[in-house]
């Protein structure tokens, strides 16, 4: 039965078949976690289920390894099959409830929402902010804030922000129910230690060490790690951003030192080269969605891939266009452009693609514990 973006009880009943497929099969199990946690599971119930979907960094190396993928008659895809499950997955554990059921994530909410924001923003500041104000020269310390004041600039972005960490922290909650009892009494710093190591070297999406298939060709198509080095890119990258801003914070609250701030100064220096990443990150990712091989691709998980790569891009362009023209004219408009992205960012990540991160960190957390208990349980040689 081949996989389709159908109904979730269809969803779901091909990637348990999937799944028990390859469970029987095991010739993936070095690929990556999802097939280490699989192999104990005689059956794949629906915490099971929604455990390996979140588990999978889709790397979509069995699909290419798999002898029983199309056109064989089992037709197995389990790259899409996860990658659909997923999906449904974000949906179902929205928060807050009333939501679920009537997102879609498909990119275009996304999108709009960030657009609404710099509209709203901008017609706001059309209506509150002086002409000479807006459009005037500023320089020197506070020339940001006498466009958009301190207050009102971090009371929006604060709120939002804050906003869509509680709606995360509630949905990962939530999701972390969803997946069934954890393991207890297994140690925590190394559970800890062993999610912070495949967190930060994202080593299952390594493809068991040779990498993605990347190029169109199918089974034919190259092994490549630049998936992997994307991926570490934008995620360095944005945590730089959030360095930069950190600093900037300490030098306005504790030294009195007021935005903007010269070109070799350490905000100046962090954000740039985390804007650097975020660019090489989003363009590279988005590059290489267009190069990839897309039969074990779900189509309808793309425009939330493109929704999201979109918004940090804009981001970053949108810092660097605001650094070039701090002290014209154009700084005062740019710097609306550049917030209201950055709100639309924060509005929309608790329901977009980014859910995937904390979903993925809450379930290599779960394998962890799973790795822990069975070397606890096992018996002495």
């Amino acid at each position: 039965m081949p996989c389709t973006d159908d109904s979730p009880d269809r969803i779901a009943a091909e990637a348990r078949r999937a799944l028990e497929i390859c469970n029987a099969c095991q010739y993936c199990n070095g690929y990556c976690a999802v097939f280490r946690a699989l192999k104990p599971r005689r059956q794949v119930g629906t915490a099971d289920l929604l455990f390996l979907a979140n588990l999978c960094h889709n790397c979509r190396s069995c699909y290419h390894a798999c002898q029983y993928a199309p056109p064989h008659a089992f037709a197995v895809n389990l790259p899409k099959s996860l990658s659909l499950v997923r999906q449904n997955s974000y949906r179902d554990h929205t928060w807050p409830p009333f939501l679920r059921g009537r997102l879609r994530y498909t990119g275009k909410p996304v999108i709009l929402a960030a657009l609404f924001a710099v509209v709203a923003l901008a017609l706001a500041a059309a209506s509150t902010v002086p002409p000479e104000a807006l459009l005037g020269r500023h320089s020197g310390p506070g020339a940001f804030y006498r466009v958009v004041p301190w207050e009102i600039m971090a009371g929006l972005a604060g709120g939002v922000l804050l906003w869509s960490l509680l709606a995360i922290g509630f949905s990962v909650a939530d999701f972390w129910r969803s997946m069934g009892p954890a393991p207890s009494g297994v140690p925590l710093l190394p559970v800890l230690r062993e999610t912070l190591r495949d967190v930060v070297t994202l080593r299952n999406l390594g493809g068991g060490g040779a990498g993605c298939f990347l190029r169109d060709g199918g089974r034919d198509g190259g092994l490549s790690q630049a998936r992997r080095r994307c991926h570490h890119a934008l995620f360095y990258g944005v945590a730089l951003c959030f360095a930069a801003t950190g600093v900037a914070t300490l030098y306005d609250h504790l030294l009195g030192w007021q935005a903007p701030y010269p070109l070799v100064s350490l905000p100046v220096l962090l954000g740039s080269l985390g804007g650097a990443g975020m660019l090489a990150g989003t363009a590279g990712l988005a590059l290489l969605k267009r190069r990839a091989d897309p039969a074990p691709v779900a189509e309808s998980v793309t425009g939330a891939d493109y929704a999201l790569l979109l918004l940090l891009f804009l981001t970053a362009v949108s810092g660097f266009a605001l650094l070039a023209l701090r002290g014209t004219a154009a700084m005062g408009p740019m710097l609306l452009i550049h917030l209201g992205i950055v709100l639309g960012l924060f509005a929309t990540l608790p329901y977009g693609k980014f859910l995937h991160a904390p979903f993925r960190v809450a379930a290599l957390l779960r394998a962890a514990m799973e790795r822990q208990a069975e070397a606890r349980n096992r018996p002495p040689a």
